[in-house]
């Protein structure tokens, strides 16, 4: 007599979610080795010791593959902003969240990399919303920080801007080009901070 079919669809998920955890620490090492946009499925599969075929149970191309990655990173940006944050107080939290943000941008390619990814064809995927998901995680945070929480389309607008802000300043920094105009990251940074902070 068998498992009863409830207990073989968990072993099922249990089993596809470890697989597809091990493709994206695969996915992971590849883009910090070779480079985020250099990407390939075939290289994530010989990273994670998989058949290249078998990468397309979980994601359907590279795109999906690198959204995941992203999502991750989101997910990593906004606990990093929530723990940044609760070691402070007052208006030094919005200055800790946003330096905490600012850091692992900077040092995050897959994110820089995604934006390509986010063709019209993505639009109602499940990589999509998983990342609009953690999106709005990154934005929460960053409107905790600030003390403002965004129940209006205005105040979210102004968390709209400053995560904006963040992620434009980061793209600078990465590629050189802050420090080319004689700007360091935390000199716009505390700027920043200050244009923000009469609004809480």
């Amino acid at each position: 007599m068998g498992l009863p079919e409830k207990t073989r669809a968990e072993r099922r998920a249990r089993v596809r979610n470890s697989m597809r955890h091990d493709i994206l620490h695969a996915a992971r090492r590849v883009a910090e080795r070779d480079g985020a946009r250099k990407l390939s499925l075939r290289s994530v599969a010989a990273e994670a010791g998989f058949a290249p075929a078998a990468l397309y149970v979980y994601f359907r191309n590279k795109d999906e593959l690198m959204l995941a990655l992203a999502a991750d990173d989101l997910a990593r940006i906004a606990q990093g902003m929530r723990d940044a944050a609760s070691q402070k107080d007052g208006k030094q939290k919005l200055g800790a969240a946003a330096t905490a943000a600012l850091d692992l941008l900077i040092n995050t390619e897959t994110l820089a990399a995604a934006s390509l990814a986010l063709a019209p064809e993505a639009a109602g995927t499940e990589s999509e919303r998983v990342l609009n998901g953690r999106m709005i995680s990154v934005l929460t945070a960053l409107s905790a920080a600030a003390g403002a929480p965004a129940h209006s389309r205005e105040s979210q607008a102004d968390v709209m801007l400053a995560a904006s802000a963040l992620a434009g300043i980061a793209m600078l920094a990465r590629g050189g080009r802050l420090q080319a105009l004689g700007f360091s990251a935390a000199e716009v940074l505390s700027r920043l901070n200050r244009i923000l902070q009469p609004a809480t």
